[in-house]
């Protein structure tokens, strides 16, 4: 079993996410790792990150981009399907953290930035209930993640699952 605590990667001491798992681990595989990022007020926000350290999506051979991108579209059609949001947000930016990954996020109208970017300023404080609706069905939506994600990994030998 994988020691979450230490280093993915090793190529960049000073990157974030070869120093550290990026979150709360879901699954973790040979190539990829999904993690729940943790952002207050956005419970349906995951991050798809690539192990090894790349930088971008072109430093991945064509192989590795199809697979990631299957990975990411299993993602998201799993959040539509357990999370019900109104829109999903899939984005991959890297300026402050340039290691390659993924931001899988669900929206919902009631949330406390919609429809303007999560990192933009607030509009309104988001609606208790429906966060803490949001947050009961991720168990049974991380349970299928990390099926799918099993099934997916090509070099998947008993990866890591919560």
């Amino acid at each position: 079993m994988p020691d979450l605590s230490a280093p993915v990667c090793s190529e960049t001491v000073s990157c974030p996410l070869c120093a550290s798992a990026g979150g709360e681990v879901v699954w973790q595989g040979a190539r990829w790792r999904l993690v729940h990022a943790e952002e207050k007020g956005f419970p349906g926000f995951y991050r798809l990150i690539w192990n090894r350290h790349v930088e971008e999506w072109s430093d991945l051979d064509h192989t590795e981009r199809m697979e990631a991108m299957e990975a990411l579209t299993q993602i998201e059609k799993a959040m539509r399907e357990h999370l019900q949001p109104c829109k999903m947000n899939l984005a991959t930016l890297g300026n402050v953290v340039p290691h390659l990954h993924w931001h899988a996020i669900a929206r919902f109208e009631w949330d406390s930035h919609f429809p303007r970017p999560v990192w933009a300023d607030p509009l309104r404080e988001p609606a208790p209930e429906q966060l803490a609706e949001v947050e009961r069905r991720r168990g049974a939506l991380e349970r299928h993640l990390a099926v799918i994600l099993e099934t997916l990994d090509p070099l998947a030998t008993g990866a890591l699952q919560r």
